[in-house]
């Protein structure tokens, strides 16, 4: 079976923090946040819900399309949420 690559963004509970990553096992990676596995961003801004993904086949599509998010403003990625998850849900159940 091919690996599938994500690019993902995640919030706070209040939505007022952005986070975007990159992996290749998206449920695992956001248990990972969610139970603030390890020190950083996600763990100090309380990120815990998962608003967007996207899916790739290829790691280094996957790494420029998180490149190009990060340098995106933050409508941009208030847009990309918007566009694929308007009522900002937690997708995450649903992986």
């Amino acid at each position: 079976m091919d690996r599938l690559y994500c690019v993902y963004i995640m919030t706070n509970k209040r939505n007022g923090v952005i986070y975007t990553g990159v992996t290749n096992d998206l449920k695992k990676r956001i248990y990972q946040h969610r139970e603030k596995v390890a020190e950083g961003f996600t763990k100090k801004y309380n990120i815990v819900k998962l608003v967007y993904y996207e899916v790739f086949e290829d790691p280094f599509t996957a790494i420029e399309r998180e490149k190009q998010i990060k340098a995106g403003s933050r409508q941009k990625k208030i847009d990309l949420i918007n566009g694929m998850n308007a009522e900002w849900r937690d997708l995450y159940d649903e992986l």
